[in-house]
């Protein structure tokens, strides 16, 4: 993943909305989000087994994993970050977790409590609340400026699109700004992207998922068509 919007509003109806947006080399092969662990609800990774996104709906926990920034894991024994939000939303958190085997990663974990998020650059671990308020992590981290040209577009975008009254909706507005608001993938602010590498591979945004937490569970949405704002389909509740 490289996208996560959290929207905190411990007073609302809906006190925790998140927005993923998951960017991959295009022919990484994936699953669709479903109960592909006991107790657990995400996206599969079919080359490493992990995800990007994990829920525990009968705890109401949500973890998302962003790539990180800093120094690689060593080649030999490098463990894949996809069980990272598999653990995090079992266990709810990352306690006693060794962090050396891993390459650099942010990890935002949700409940009904408040979000944590989780730093590893590769020579430090490290840990915060996010506080009320419409946030963005991307791969530098929890940007809180405007140097980010994404962040900087975006999280206004999301911070003034309107709240939905219960899971049910309505979630029109947050659709719109999670499949790019109709920026083209070229844009410099772009959260919806693709990259045609010299080595011909391409890499680009191959999902979205849309959630919502609250007193009455959780609403997982997804798609795998991520500039179709209409193409979402419920994951949770069955």
């Amino acid at each position: 993943m490289c996208t996560v919007v959290v929207s905190v509003d411990p007073g609302a109806d809906v006190p925790l909305i998140m927005v993923g947006v998951r960017d991959e080399f295009v022919d990484r092969p994936w699953s669709p989000p479903g109960p592909h662990w006991p107790g657990l609800f995400g996206g599969r990774d079919l080359l490493a087994g992990g995800t990007w996104l994990a829920v525990h709906p009968a705890e109401g926990r949500i973890a998302a994993l962003v790539n990180g920034q800093g120094v690689p894991a060593p080649q030999e024994g490098r463990i894949s970050r996809g069980g990272l939000p598999l653990t995090a939303a079992a266990e709810g958190g990352l306690t006693g977790l060794d962090p050396a085997g891993y390459d650099p990663f942010h990890l935002v974990l949700a409940d009904r409590s408040g979000v944590r998020l989780w730093h590893w650059d590769g020579t430090g671990l490290w840990d915060e609340e996010l506080p009320e308020g419409t946030h963005m992590i991307v791969n530098s981290g929890w940007e809180r400026g405007e140097e980010n040209e994404r962040v900087a577009f975006f999280r206004p975008l999301f911070a003034k699109a309107t709240r939905p009254d219960t899971l049910g909706g309505p979630w029109r507005e947050w659709r719109e700004a999670a499949t790019g608001a109709g920026l083209a993938r070229d844009d410099p602010r772009a959260m919806i992207v693709r990259h045609e590498l010299p080595d011909g591979r391409v890499f680009g945004s191959l999902s979205v998922s849309l959630l919502g937490l609250s007193a009455e569970g959780v609403r997982y949405d997804f798609t795998g068509d991520p500039r179709d704002p209409a193409a979402f389909r419920r994951v949770l509740p069955e």
